[in-house]
């Protein structure tokens, strides 16, 4: 990925009638102008550019990880479209007639994914919301339209976890995640008891008494999440996550690992056959640091 594929512009309005280009843009234009003695330029709208091969990108504004309240959750969970979205506006946003604006940013994204959470549930009324989330995570896309890991524009390099979470939010693949990671309300009450917050915060979330001394303490990483992130050392570290199918039934389900490197990853079982719809499985998770 060459850093010229990277640099975009964020479409914004000046003061002054400007017009704002890319630096390697603003390279060759100033390079016409020391060619002749009179430069002129003409600006033509050719329609807009879609399929862009090095699209999507980690914009260099994104919040990154990890969380500092909660290290032992991924984040970010997912990115979305947020930069030089064209968005309806209620008034005039350049003193015009017009009702639209180009804007960036966590605004233009949140609705995105928002509106994508919505669409799956009206598809799928029965799913709670951590299984909306789950079904968006596990079917995101880690690669670009060029069929290349998806690169961030801040060190102009690949985007690892940090940047990107699970990856591009998909749509359409959300639809039909296949095997989703489920989650109750009362099913935070041990995660947040572990997390050292009083009886009175968390009740003050669940919206009942809790009394964190009668209620199992997990650790953050055995909530029934999406995605895992925990610190290895010289022990192995055993986690469980409970699979449920919302795909066809009688499916059938094997394991491919793909380890970091130096970590070695066993899931038990290897392969789980469903016989209905929605069924659910306890998967073993054994994460060690390994010393090649």
């Amino acid at each position: 990925m060459s850093i010229k594929a990277l640099l975009s512009c964020l479409i914004e309005h000046h003061v002054l009638p400007a017009s704002r280009v890319s630096y390697m843009a603003g390279l060759a234009i100033k390079a016409y102008i020391n060619s002749t003695s009179s430069p002129t330029a003409t600006i033509l709208f050719k329609g807009t550019v879609t399929g862009v091969p090095a699209a999507p990108q980690v914009a260099w504004f994104s919040s990154r990880g990890p969380s500092i309240a909660s290290p032992g959750i991924l984040k970010p969970d997912i990115i979305g479209p947020g930069v030089n979205i064209l968005a309806a506006y209620p008034v005039s946003d350049d003193h015009t007639t017009n009702r639209f604006g180009m804007i960036s940013g966590t605004s233009m994204s949140c609705p995105h994914l928002s509106g994508i959470a919505a669409l799956l549930k009206s598809a799928h009324p029965n799913w709670s919301p951590a299984a909306i989330k789950s079904a968006i995570m596990t079917t995101a896309s880690l690669y670009n339209l060029a069929g290349k890991p998806i690169p961030e524009q801040r060190k102009y390099r690949p985007a690892i976890v940090f940047d990107i979470g699970a990856g591009h939010v998909n749509p359409s693949r959300a639809s039909d995640p296949g095997l989703i990671y489920d989650l109750k309300p009362d099913d935070y009450v041990p995660y947040l008891c572990g997390l050292g917050y009083s009886d009175k915060h968390v009740g003050l979330i669940v919206k009942r008494k809790v009394k964190c001394s009668n209620d199992s303490s997990i650790p953050e990483a055995q909530l029934n999440y999406p995605s895992f992130s925990i610190e290895l050392g010289s022990t192995p570290q055993i986690y469980s996550r409970t699979i449920t199918n919302v795909g066809k039934p009688n499916s059938v389900y094997s394991l491919h690992i793909s380890s970091p490197k130096g970590v070695r990853v066993k899931v038990t079982p290897h392969r789980i056959s469903f016989r209905a719809e929605p069924e659910s499985y306890i998967l073993c998770n054994i994460y060690q640091k390994w010393e090649c």
